[in-house]
């Protein structure tokens, strides 16, 4: 029997002009890292994101977190505070800086950075004499994070804001755009995110300079002098001309990709709603508003009787592609030395949840084939 073909957790999704600015790029020989399709897309994303926004369009959102850690002057043995629960290119450009991470669990609404254990982590540090030069903190799968409080926090102690929107693009807190709350801001645009560059990312930040100074040490760092001259280190991030023609086009067709996306989520909701035991991720109130870039569950295995890797099984052997949740960082391997505040919110969510497939290219019959897996491993309670 033929083997019906892959449902991918979170595929590209093409809009159809992508390739009209790419061409544009070949037909004038616009390829090197620089040109009208980066500052066209760039513009792009200023508008969408309003709030006075000034992006640079780089190489991937990871470039971005680096680059916003070397603005934020950390140094080797500096303290980084990061959101436990993200997936790894969150915490790694701290150890490119050489400097230390401090993990911070998350609370169970958003599932993002708890604002009671951030408190405690630098009370304690502070008490240690020991100021972080920054705060990672991250919308996990499209959730906001809980802004306000994150933000009364960080202030509190004189902490600066990076805000991690890689998942989070057209998701808004209290109406206004994710990736408009660090202190600087970053964003994503990998193959499975919302909208794709096919790889890249951008540094967003409130002030020009600051986006100037990131472009500037995302081009090598290069003095302003008619031969190569650098006075500081600097690093190839920029994203290049041709990338960023798929991501002009991508951003024609994102508000399309977050509807979609949503309700995708909104089939879980309804779905999940007859299953005593599972309960889907969503917005806890009104002032939340996430595009549900991925969907995600968590399976009560006393209740259910069954686990969340059982249900993975169950999609694998149909083809289907899920996901455990993010493994905290501070369960890592890499970073098992690291400092931990919180409670274990993030280590009972990796435990259980599962992210579903959410892609906006969907099809009707591929909701079909998830839904019949799920008929078959639930035994709902009518």
């Amino acid at each position: 029997m033929t083997q019906p073909s892959k449902i991918w957790l979170s595929s590209p999704h093409m809009g159809g002009n992508e390739q009209k600015y790419v061409q544009e790029a070949f037909d004038t020989n616009w390829v090197a890292p620089l040109g009208p399709n980066v500052n066209g897309f760039e513009s792009d994303l200023e508008n969408f994101l309003g709030n006075g926004s000034h992006v640079a369009a780089l190489s991937s959102g990871t470039a971005a977190i680096h680059l916003a850690l070397i603005l934020l002057d950390v140094k080797p043995s500096d303290i980084v505070v990061c959101q436990s629960f993200t997936f790894s290119a969150s915490a790694n450009p701290i150890a490119y800086q050489c400097a230390t991470p401090v993990f911070v669990d998350s609370e169970p609404e958003t599932w993002n950075m708890c604002p009671k254990a951030l408190d405690e982590a630098l009370l304690d540090l502070s008490k240690k004499g020991k100021k972080p030069k920054a705060i990672v903190a991250v919308h996990l799968y499209g959730m906001p994070f809980k802004a306000d409080e994150l933000r009364a926090v960080a202030d509190k102690y004189g902490v600066p804001i990076v805000e991690d929107s890689a998942e989070a693009l057209g998701s808004t807190y209290k109406g206004r755009k994710c990736g408009t709350f660090g202190d600087i801001s970053i964003l994503s645009f990998n193959g499975n995110k919302i909208i794709t560059t096919s790889g890249g990312g951008a540094l967003v930040s409130k002030h020009k300079n600051i986006k100037e100074k990131a472009v500037f040490l995302a081009t090598q760092a290069r003095d302003n002098a008619p031969h190569y001259q650098h006075s500081e280190i600097g690093h190839n991030y920029r994203l290049s001309n041709i990338c960023a023609g798929i991501g002009r086009g991508q951003m024609e067709v994102l508000e399309k990709h977050i509807s979609l996306r949503r309700k995708v989520n909104s089939f879980y909701s309804d779905y999940f709603s007859a299953i005593e035991g599972v309960t889907v991720l969503t917005e806890p109130n009104a002032d939340y508003f996430s595009n549900h870039w991925l969907s995600a569950i968590v399976i009560d295995p006393i209740v259910v009787g069954k686990t969340r890797e059982d249900l993975r099984l169950a999609l694998e052997a149909a083809n289907i592609e899920s996901r455990p949740l993010w493994k905290p960082m501070h369960l890592q391997p890499v970073f098992s030395e690291s400092d931990y505040y919180g409670t274990n919110v993030s280590e009972t969510l990796f435990d259980n949840g599962l992210c579903l497939p959410s892609g906006s290219n969907l099809q009707i019959e591929e909701i079909e084939r998830i839904k019949q897996v799920f008929d078959d491993f639930f035994v709902k309670k009518m």
